[in-house]
């Protein structure tokens, strides 16, 4: 998106990662803690659909358009409404359809399918990018990322053959699967939207009782600091969507293959997670997200080094795999190419470790009954990392810039030091911080 932003729209560094940073991935999250409500409300075949259908309009706007004032009230606003209202339905359509034995694997199923796609989206992006297609259907000749809209558009439009198939009422419990018959017919128009309009409503009154609640506790608010570090991993997380694309073509040419190169985070993940979850399920939260956070900042310290020190590796039978065989390179291989290779590497050794543990740790310090409540605030890291992934224009366009002198080292060593304040802020404020885990002894 930063990429289209300022290639099709004509928005500078500063501008493109302001608007993915401060506007359209943060309203992203705000709406899907909204959406709940309306989940709730009509059911999530209608949600799923109407998330579906917003999305397919506003990429088609994104597809056929460079006008700014267009794209970003018509194509860019929806897209992040649309977006939110599938998240709510994946997590309860997930509990709905599955029996309680069932329940751990289908939310491990959701993260390795959501990483499998990673892996896809990664290749899609740098094949479409270098096949370097011109066609021109009357008149209009979609660039190469309206092109790559147009391969997402194709993907939303055959999710609606998938919605009519799925069964209205159709829920799992430990006897095996039913239908309710009557989830299966949910009234009129005038009924539905009356039944939207009083959900919200009492959603409204119960979340400002809610915060009213977590407000006067203190572990509301050690929580809160927590996932402020937190958002610190979160921001080198998001920079791999908006600020390592352009580095990446930057540095190493027009047609990198960054996608297949951030490719390698989601590769790391789907092999690790089960093993390292196994494995490390004695050990308390806290402790596995220091030890995760502390390796995710020493991996992102291997981009700010001096290129030269990885020539060697680069020109090594490892480096020749990598750059020839893996990423279809020809010629000499840059060393940026094995030192992202190796972060990437190191980052997702890291991430498995920390990553499914902030949500347990949330979970885990929850007083009972409240545990929804607590779990929601998993989405505030997130929150945190795109405001501070916001100012990434500003580093590149200071560091990295399309044109005239460069310093990606001290752009890499801007992101480690910002990585780094995760678990030193974790170990130093671990007295305030943390909270005893239910179930778990230190």
């Amino acid at each position: 998106m930063v990429l289209w932003l300022s290639k099709d729209l004509g928005f500078n560094d500063q501008a493109a990662g302001a608007l993915v940073g401060w506007v359209w991935a943060p309203a992203m999250t705000v709406f899907t803690l909204l959406a709940g409500s309306l989940t709730d409300a009509i059911g999530l075949r209608r949600t799923f659909f109407f998330g579906v259908a917003i999305c397919t309009v506003a990429r088609s706007v994104m597809v056929v358009t460079t006008m700014p004032w267009l794209v970003l009230t018509c194509g860019v606003l929806p897209l992040a409404v649309g977006e939110a209202l599938g998240t709510p339905v994946l997590l309860a359509a997930t509990r709905r359809y599955s029996t309680v034995a069932q329940r751990s694997i289908s939310f491990s199923v959701i993260y390795v399918v959501m990483n499998i796609s990673y892996v896809a989206a990664g290749w899609i992006f740098d094949y479409i990018r270098q096949l370097s297609f011109r066609v021109s259907l009357f008149g209009f000749e979609p660039t190469t990322y309206q092109q790559l809209f147009m391969v997402s558009l194709a993907f939303e439009i055959v999710l609606f053959p998938v919605i009519y198939f799925l069964r209205r009422g159709a829920e799992a419990n430990n006897g095996g699967p039913v239908i309710d018959q009557s989830s299966r017919n949910r009234g009129t128009a005038p009924g539905l939207w009356k039944g939207i309009g009083e959900t919200v409503q009492q959603s409204a009154i119960d979340a400002a009782h809610l915060f009213r609640r977590l407000v006067g506790q203190s572990g509301f608010y050690r929580l809160l600091l927590f996932f402020l570090f937190i958002g610190f991993l979160k921001a080198i997380f998001l920079q791999m969507d908006y600020v390592f694309p352009k580095f990446g073509i930057r540095e190493l040419g027009l047609n990198a293959p960054v996608g297949k190169l951030s490719a390698i985070n989601a590769i790391v993940i789907i092999l690790l997670v089960p093993i390292v979850g196994a494995l490390t399920q004695k050990f308390v939260a806290y402790r596995m997200v220091v030890i995760g956070g502390t390796i995710c900042a020493a991996g992102v310290f291997i981009m700010a080094l001096p290129t030269e020190w990885f020539q060697p590796a680069a020109n090594s039978v490892i480096g020749q795999w990598l750059g020839h065989g893996y990423l279809g390179l020809r010629g000499n291989i840059h060393p940026y190419y094995i030192m992202a290779a190796l972060y990437l590497m190191v980052f997702s050794v890291g991430e498995a470790f920390y990553s499914p543990r902030v949500y347990e740790y949330a979970a885990a310090i929850a007083p009972t009954g409240q545990e929804a409540s607590y779990g929601s605030l998993a989405y505030l890291p997130f929150l945190v990392g795109k405001l501070l992934v916001g100012a990434g224009g500003w580093l590149l366009a200071a560091f990295c810039p399309e044109h005239g002198p460069r310093r990606p080292g001290m752009m890499w060593l801007i992101f480690a030091l910002a990585a780094t304040v995760a678990p030193v802020g974790l170990i130093v404020f671990r007295r305030y911080i943390r909270v005893p885990e239910a179930g778990r002894q230190d």
